[in-house]
């Protein structure tokens, strides 16, 4: 039998999938689609983790999808309401009957000739020899895959790991048999799951310490927006959800400008809030001012000041230090100290790759995306018909990807009225300089830099992360824009 096609198949049905099955559901009526996803359920990221606490680090109004309203009353929300949220976008809609589950994408490979490609997942469960290998063709294919490997976090390699006589988990891997009720724990970590775990753990936890090799800039927000809740109150849901989520977008623009223009003044103020929360007499030099500028990583976001509150009633604790070797009774440091523990968990970072690992080829020539231009934050030099839905690292991932969608819809309607088959971006200009597409100095980025795809020096190969500027090029600029080449 030939393999089933469509007109478009996405790969993944998180947050980003679910988007782009509404929108091509809404903006280019009568094409088929699929949605082909690896795990047997829906949600991704809000479904994969199941550490304690996990919640989201941007506020729901700009993290949650254009068209649908965020309408909990809190802005900062946990990770089983936003995977109701998304499972609820997907029924609402019929998306939810458009996915397979259990297909994991390992390869796609187009043909000019036929102007389509062939994609090959694996389906059936993870067990060696219990899956089969399934094809589908597609004139379009659009990634909503995510931008980290699913199977496996990151874990440095630590000396003395079997001596430990607890238990060792990765916030990625965590299950629910794992006891931390009156057990000492320490969280490997500074970044946002560590600042997650650390005040959650704390509630019922004999204590939690986060050991961390260097700070990170934390910053207390509301959990609940006043502002939000009072319009959501008085006005249409939809108006209200649309006015609190530009005056956050606006914000959030503002706000890492200014961090980029007068870095020492953000600084002061980031600390500044640290000081009020932890009082004179801490420690922040050591505990909480980074070697870097804001926003060179993501600031990490504690709703309510939850961190600090612990940390002032002494339900956790900083260590500021290098690990020097596991031992059976904890962690001995540098410094010759040792951090007791019953249990220790290595919020060390995720495992960075492109298109979920997939293996993708152009009329037979495997394509390496390290030696590809993004276009537009969304296409690949010289792979056509080939979209992928990447968020933005200084605001909300949704906001982008909402864009994606939209400029995909934009793309295909395009090529229909035209009678085009294919569409490839593809550089013209020789004085264009190829720069890495992410500019942060983030560990998990800077493991994974060299096999990105790269940005360039000018427009459209030019990332800019600014809302403002991508509504402009992907809502209302020219699809035809001398860069894509259509035929």
């Amino acid at each position: 039998m030939p393999p089933e096609h469509f007109d478009v198949l996405i790969v993944g049905a998180g947050l980003s999938g679910i988007g782009a099955g509404y929108h091509l559901q809404h903006k280019c009526p009568g094409k088929s689609y699929a949605i082909l996803e690896g795990r047997d359920c829906i949600g991704g990221t809000w479904d994969l983790f199941r550490y304690p606490g996990v919640r989201s680090d941007s506020d729901m109004f700009t993290l949650g999808y254009s068209f649908k309203p965020w309408t909990e009353p809190k802005a900062i929300a946990d990770g089983p309401r936003i995977l109701n949220y998304v499972c609820e976008t997907a029924a609402d809609n019929g998306i939810d009957k458009k996915i397979r589950f259990n297909h994991r994408v390992r390869r796609a490979s187009w043909s000019t000739q036929d102007a389509r490609w062939t994609v090959e997942a694996e389906l059936g469960p993870q067990r060696e020899g219990a899956s089969e290998t399934v094809r589908f063709t597609c004139n379009f294919l659009f990634m909503c895959s995510g931008y980290y490997k699913y199977e496996a976090g990151y874990t440095p390699e630590f000396s003395g790991v079997g001596d430990f006589a607890g238990r060792i988990v990765h916030p990625q891997k965590w299950t629910d048999d794992i006891d931390y009720a009156g057990k000492r724990v320490v969280v490997i970590g500074s970044g946002a799951t560590a600042v997650t775990l650390v005040p959650e753990m704390a509630k019922t936890a004999a204590h939690v310490t986060m050991l961390q090799r260097s700070p990170t800039y934390v910053v207390s927000r509301p959990a609940q927006d006043a502002l939000a809740n009072k319009l959501r109150r008085n006005l249409p849901a939809k108006l209200a959800y649309h006015l609190i989520r530009w005056r956050n977008v606006l914000w959030g623009m503002y706000f890492f400008q200014l961090s980029r223009r007068k870095p020492a003044r953000v600084k002061e103020l980031i600390l500044g809030g640290v000081k009020m929360a932890l009082g004179p007499d801490y420690d922040i030099a050591t505990h909480f001012t980074p070697r870097y500028n804001p926003w060179d990583q993501r600031l990490c976001l504690v709703p309510d000041g939850d961190l600090f509150n612990a940390i002032r009633e002494k339900r956790a604790s900083v260590v500021t230090s290098e690990i020097d070797s596991f031992t059976k009774n904890g962690i001995k440091l540098k410094d010759g100290s040792e951090l007791e523990a019953d249990i220790i968990v290595t919020a060390t970072g995720l495992v960075l790759q492109v298109l979920g690992g997939m293996e993708v080829s152009v009329d037979g020539r495997a394509v390496d995306f390290a030696r590809t231009l993004n276009y537009k934050g969304m296409m690949y030099s010289d792979v056509p018909n080939l979209a992928s839905s990447f968020g933005y690292t200084n605001a909300s991932w949704t906001l982008k990807c909402d864009l994606t969608c939209e400029y995909v819809c934009r793309l295909v309607n395009y090529m229909d009225r035209h009678g085009y088959k294919q569409c490839m971006p593809h550089n013209i200009d020789p004085t264009i300089a190829e720069l890495p597409s992410l500019d942060f100095s983030s560990g998990y980025v800077q493991r994974a830099v060299a096999k990105m795809p790269k940005q360039g020096s000018k427009r459209p190969w030019r990332l800019y992360q600014n809302y403002a500027l991508d509504i402009v090029s992907l809502r209302f600029g020219k699809v035809d824009d001398g860069v894509m080449q259509y035929s």
